[in-house]
């Protein structure tokens, strides 16, 4: 007799859809998962990623949350902008990002740099090497390379947070000061 989890796909007979979070059946005999409203996701066995078939998007689980693997500089920053508004109606405020360093490539042409508060000595020679990157006004810094944590090789960013509201909330008219 075999067991009935060698039938299943390796995240078990059901996990939630990354994309809407319902939790959705694995098809048995495949490596597939089906939602009624996203539809297939394909499993991969050896690297732990979930694709969905229709879009080719890839997720990695991290203590039973997926985290999207970004290819184009927009995916993060969108999903970056999601967390923000979300901190907002919890009534926080974000105070530094913290980006994996895997993507440092792929967002450097994105950030805008702002010279290092209170620098009044720089030149416009040495302006890049002294600049401060910054996303949504905030400054960005990469998680360190060095550091191969196994959590950085999933997660894409960590948000620095403080009570409150933003300083420059880019929806003023839903802010309640």
């Amino acid at each position: 007799m075999v067991e009935s989890s060698l039938h299943y796909p390796i995240f078990g007979a059901e996990i939630p859809c990354p994309h809407c979070r319902q939790m959705i059946p694995a098809l048995t005999l495949t490596d597939s998962y089906l939602c009624d409203r996203h539809g297939a996701f394909e499993a991969d066995p050896e690297t732990e990623i979930l694709v969905h078939l229709q879009s080719s998007r890839q997720w990695k689980r991290w203590e039973e949350k997926w985290y999207r693997q970004h290819t184009h500089p927009d995916g993060i920053r969108f999903e970056i902008h999601e967390a923000l508004d979300r901190l907002y109606t919890q009534g926080l405020r974000a105070t530094k990002i913290t980006i994996a360093q895997r993507y440092q490539t792929l967002m450097r042409r994105t950030l805008d740099f702002k010279s290092a508060p209170g620098r009044t000595d720089i030149t416009p020679t040495d302006y890049a090497a002294s600049s401060v990157p910054h996303l949504y006004g905030l400054p960005v810094v990469f998680h360190e390379a060095g550091d191969r944590q196994d959590r950085w090789q999933i997660v894409n960013f960590e948000l620095e947070t403080e009570p409150g509201s933003p300083r420059r909330y880019p929806y003023h008219y839903l802010s309640r000061d």
